[in-house]
């Protein structure tokens, strides 16, 4: 059989690649021969992916929780993987960060938008019901979110706003973390004491989180764009696009958690307790907040303002649906 020329050219470059690894072409050629051909459902582990909605309840509506929940969190794998892009790139341009922040906000976009599944898609009776199986886990103790937090900016601007004022960059990391601001979601407003919520989240990831933070300590999209050149940094692309990912991230999706939870929560003027204990009218409303990854972009009336406009929006559309 005659080989082709561009075959047997193929074959040569191969040949030379294996042989500088100090590999062998033939027992590669031979793996060919007996490999299988590659599908799309083992490629993507389909069968696999598909089994890991279990439900704890008869209610069907737990299958979308579950599953609304899962994609979120594959989408915060997206975000962390092109966060790490940007932090590891070396000199980038103003083009290349601006490709990479679209990529975050349009992450952020549909998963704010895809809200509407938690908001609009379950009946809120069998939620109400399915949820009892779930305790104490919550929602509160997504480990990527605050990764993507961690990644973002650097741990003095995550403190408590009440309090930040107290930290700085000098602060030790171990004082800034026990100040975060979210952990004040986890506190029993009864009794001052954390939840159950709260203490298993801090036991599974806060090795993890203050690793997460001392390996990235000024190293974080915050100091990336701080330390680039002029040329770069006041290109208003890229300051429009670090703008929207702060405000998607801390304006945005809190806001439509607040949504599902006065939608879900909040009925005749009865609050019910989120699982896992959660003060959500406290720790949720970006205004109370007041976490900006970027502050040196925003102005202090707007900082001052931050959410207050999309809260104030959101609590009067829902009482008109209520």
């Amino acid at each position: 059989m005659e080989i082709k020329p561009e075959i047997a050219e193929r074959i040569f470059a191969l040949e030379e690649k294996f042989k500088n690894s100090g590999q062998d072409l033939a027992s590669y050629l031979d793996g060919l021969l007996y490999d299988r051909y590659l599908t799309y459902w083992d490629y993507l582990s389909i069968d696999t992916l598909l089994s890991l909605q279990k439900t704890l309840t008869h209610f069907p509506d737990e299958k979308i929780f579950i599953s609304y929940h899962q994609i979120t969190e594959l989408y915060f794998k997206l975000i962390i993987h092109e966060q790490k892009q940007i932090i590891e790139a070396e000199a980038p341009d103003a083009n290349f960060l601006i490709e990479k922040y679209n990529r975050l906000n349009r992450y952020f976009r549909i998963l704010t938008d895809s809200f509407d599944v938690m908001i609009k898609g379950m009946e809120r009776e069998q939620f109400l019901k399915f949820r009892m199986s779930l305790l104490p886990a919550s929602g509160f103790q997504s480990a990527q979110f605050r990764m993507i937090e961690l990644y973002s900016t650097p741990l003095e601007n995550l403190v408590s706003f009440k309090i930040r004022e107290q930290f700085s960059e000098k602060s030790s990391l171990e004082d800034l973390y026990e100040n975060i601001y979210w952990k004040k979601g986890g506190i029993d407003l009864k009794t001052g004491e954390k939840t159950l919520t709260l203490k298993q989240f801090e036991k599974r990831y806060t090795a993890r989180f203050l690793r997460i933070a001392s390996e990235y300590k000024g190293r974080t999209l915050y100091h990336k764009y701080q330390q680039l050149p002029d040329s770069v940094k006041n290109n208003k692309g890229l300051k429009e696009a670090l703008r929207n990912f702060d405000a998607n991230v801390n304006i945005n999706w809190p806001l439509m958690h607040m949504g599902a939870a006065y939608r879900y929560l909040n009925k005749d003027k009865e609050t019910i307790a989120a699982t896992g204990g959660t003060n959500w009218k406290e720790f949720l409303p970006s205004g109370f907040q007041r976490v900006s990854f970027f502050p040196y972009l925003w102005s202090e009336e707007e900082l001052e303002d931050w959410g207050k406009e999309w809260v104030n929006h959101m609590f009067n559309t829902q009482k008109e649906n209520c």
